[in-house]
C-alpha cells in the first residue's frame, strides 16, 4: 500500500500504542500503516474507543504520560518523529505539522483576541515580526472564508459563532504553512448548514495549500464527502482502507459494511441497523481476528488466527479472511421504518405561550454612557404543547435558539415575557415547587465529559438524584442496577470512572441519570451528535424502547434532520 514514488508526506509503518492502566496494559493502537502524499486527504473512521484520536496524539507525539509507542515508525518528509530530539520536534509541531481540534473553545485563549492568537504562532515559529503577523492574521482569516477579517481579529472567541471560531482555530494551523493538517473531528456537533461550510473549506485548502490533510470523524456522510481515501480502525486496528468511492459502494470488511447500514436514512427508506455488541476490552484482546464476536460472517477459522490484510484491489485492502464473500452478498433487505404511533389524545405535559427570551448588554456603565448595544433576541413569540407521551422535535442551525428554548423549559433561565407551565399528567396540577421540578423534568446534554462528575464513579453519579430527593440507600441502590439494566450496561460498569468509559457509554450513563427519578419530561440536547454512527443507532433504539416502555415525553434537540426522522 506504499505511495513513496508519489512522494508520500507522512508514512505511519506499523504503528502500535500501548497505555499502562490499572487494569492491565491497553493496547490501543497494533500494527497501523497508512500513507498520505500531499494534497490529499486521508479519512479515517470509526467508532467511539477504536484509536482514532490516539492515532492522531501519536503522530503530534502529544500522548498521554501513561502512553508509549511500542513499535513502528512516523515518517513524516521521510524523517523518524519518533527519534527527533525535543528541540527538533518542536520547530515542526504547530508548524510543519498543525492539527485542529474537536473543540475550538479548548485550543482559543479566551482573553486574547483573534488576531492576536493567529499572531502569535507566527510570532513564537518566527515566521514574521509583530506588524508582519498581524497584516498575514488577516491574510488568514480571509483565507478560511471569515467575512469582515479585520473585524472578527479585533473580536474575543466567545464573541464568535461555533463555526466562527473552528475557522480561526484552522487558521492558526495554517499560520505555519503545514506540510501536514490533522483534523480531529473538526465538525462534530456544528450544524449541518456550518458543517458543509468548513467542508467546502477543507476541500479548497488541499488546492490553495497543498498540505497532506488527515480527516478523523466518526461520521461517515463527512468522510465521503471530503476524503480521497478512507481507513476504517476498529479496536486499534485499520480493518480497511480504500479509495473513498470504492469503500462506499463494495465495502469488503464486515465493520465497514456494518458502519455504512448504521447510517440515518433522512427519506425513511430503511430502518437503523446498529452493530450488535460492543467494542472488545483491549487489554484482553480475543484471539483471532478482534470483529470476531460481533461479525456476521464469522466461521471456526475467524476465531483461530488473525487475518492478515488482503489485496482486494488497486489500492484495496481489507483485514478479513472472508472479503470476497463480504462484497459478493447483498444487503440484508429491511422493511421502511414505520412511524412512531401517535399519542392518544392527552393534556400536554409541558405548555408555552408567547415564550420570549431577549439577552440585554450587561453593565448599568455602558448603558448610560450609550455604548450599549441592542438586546440580542434568541427567542421571541415562541408557542407550543408537549403532550404526554409524544416526542417534539426542536430543530435548526446554531445560533437559533433551540438550546435557550431547553434552557427555559428547565427554569435555568428566566424568560424575559411569556408563559411556562409543567403539570402532572395523572393530575393535571401545574408543578411550582423547585424540588419536585427537578424530579419531573430531566435533561440529557450534548457531551458527557461536561455532565458527568470525573471523580465519581458510576454508581456514585446515578445514585446522587436519588438520594437529593431522599430515596433510601438500599433502595438507590437497587434502582442503580435497574437503570444500567435499562441502558444496557452490565454491573461491572458501576466501579468505573467517566474517563475508563466510552462515547457511547458515557452517553447510556448520562440518560440513565435522567430517568433515576421517573420523570414525566425529558429534555435531550443533541445527545447524540458526538457519537459515531453505530452508537447514534444504539441509542436511537435505546430512548425508543425507554419511551415505550415508561411512557416517557420527550423534547428532542438537534441540528440532524435524519435523526430527528
Amino acid at each position: 500500500m506504499s505511495r513513496r514514488a508519489s512522494g508520500a508526506v507522512l508514512q505511519i509503518e506499523r504503528l502500535s500504542v500501548s497505555f499502562a492502566t490499572p487494569r492491565g496494559e491497553v493496547r490501543a493502537l497494533r500494527d497501523v500503516s497508512f500513507d498520505i502524499a500531499a494534497g490529499e486527504v486521508f479519512g479515517v473512521a470509526g467508532e467511539s474507543g477504536s484509536g482514532k484520536s490516539t492515532l492522531a496524539y501519536a503522530i503530534m507525539r502529544d500522548l498521554a504520560p501513561n502512553a508509549r509507542v511500542v513499535g513502528g515508525a512516523i515518517r513524516f518528509a521521510g524523517e523518524d518523529l519518533l527519534r527527533l530530539a525535543p528541540d527538533a520536534l518542536r520547530s515542526i509541531r504547530g508548524r510543519r505539522i498543525a492539527m485542529v481540534y474537536q473543540d475550538p473553545k479548548s485550543a482559543l485563549n479566551p482573553s486574547m483576541r483573534a488576531g492576536q492568537q493567529i499572531a502569535e504562532v507566527l510570532e513564537i515559529h518566527a515566521l514574521a515580526s509583530r506588524a508582519g503577523a498581524a497584516a498575514r492574521a488577516l491574510e488568514l482569516l480571509a483565507l478560511v472564508n471569515i467575512p469582515d477579517p479585520p473585524a472578527v481579529a479585533r473580536a474575543y472567541p466567545h464573541q464568535l459563532s461555533g463555526g466562527m471560531q473552528q475557522r480561526l482555530v484552522i487558521a492558526m494551523a495554517l499560520a505555519g504553512d503545514p506540510g501536514l493538517l490533522i483534523m480531529d473531528e473538526p465538525t462534530t456537533g456544528l450544524d449541518v448548514t456550518t458543517q458543509a461550510r468548513i467542508l467546502e473549506l477543507v476541500a479548497g485548502l488541499r488546492h490553495d495549500v497543498g498540505a497532506a490533510i488527515l480527516y478523523i470523524s466518526h461520521d461517515l456522510a463527512v468522510i465521503a464527502q471530503v476524503s480521497d481515501r478512507v481507513g476504517i480502525l476498529y479496536a486499534g486496528e485499520l480493518v480497511e482502507v480504500a479509495p473513498a468511492r470504492q469503500l462506499f459502494r463494495r465495502p469488503a470488511h464486515p465493520y465497514a459494511r456494518g458502519l455504512l447500514d448504521a447510517l440515518p436514512d433522512i427519506d425513511l427508506r430503511r430502518a437503523f441497523r446498529p452493530i450488535r455488541g460492543r467494542l472488545p476490552d483491549l487489554s484482553r484482546l480475543p484471539d483471532g481476528c478482534v470483529f470476531a464476536p460481533r461479525c456476521d460472517f464469522v466461521e471456526d477459522a475467524c476465531t483461530r488466527s488473525q487475518p492478515a490484510m488482503a489485496t482486494v484491489g488497486p489500492a484495496h485492502a481489507a483485514r478479513c479472511l472472508r472479503w470476497d464473500t463480504v462484497i459478493a452478498t447483498p444487503p440484508t433487505p429491511r422493511a421502511r421504518p414505520g412511524a412512531p404511533p401517535l399519542p392518544g389524545i392527552a393534556a400536554p405535559v409541558a405548555r408555552v405561550e408567547s415564550l420570549t427570551k431577549h439577552y440585554e448588554e450587561p453593565g448599568v456603565l455602558t448603558r448610560w454612557l450609550g455604548l450599549a448595544r441592542p438586546p440580542v433576541h434568541a427567542i421571541d413569540d415562541v408557542t407550543f404543547d408537549v403532550r404526554g407521551g409524544e416526542v417534539l422535535a426542536l430543530v435548526g442551525e446554531s445560533g437559533c435558539g433551540k438550546t435557550t428554548l431547553g434552557r427555559l423549559l428547565l427554569r435555568l433561565l428566566p424568560p424575559t415575557s411569556g408563559a411556562l407551565s409543567i403539570r402532572r399528567r395523572q393530575s393535571g396540577t401545574e408543578i411550582m415547587d423547585d424540588a419536585e421540578f427537578r424530579r419531573v423534568v430531566r435533561i440529557v446534554f450534548q457531551n458527557p465529559d461536561s455532565s458527568l462528575n470525573p471523580t465519581k464513579r458510576v454508581a456514585a453519579i446515578l445514585e446522587r438524584p436519588l438520594a437529593i430527593q431522599g430515596v433510601p440507600r438500599p433502595a438507590r441502590q437497587a434502582r442503580v442496577r435497574e437503570l444500567l439494566e435499562a441502558v444496557r450496561l452490565d454491573v461491572g460498569y458501576l466501579h468505573r470512572l467517566p474517563r475508563e468509559l466510552s462515547g457511547g457509554e458515557k452517553q447510556r450513563v448520562a440518560i440513565a441519570r435522567a430517568f433515576a427519578t421517573g420523570p414525566e419530561l425529558v429534555v435531550l440536547d443533541e445527545p447524540l451528535s458526538a457519537l459515531d454512527v453505530s452508537s447514534q443507532a444504539s441509542m436511537v433504539d435505546l430512548l425508543t424502547e425507554l419511551r415505550n416502555r415508561l411512557d416517557a415525553t420527550y423534547v428532542f434537540i438537534s441540528h440532524d434532520l435524519s435523526l430527528v426522522r
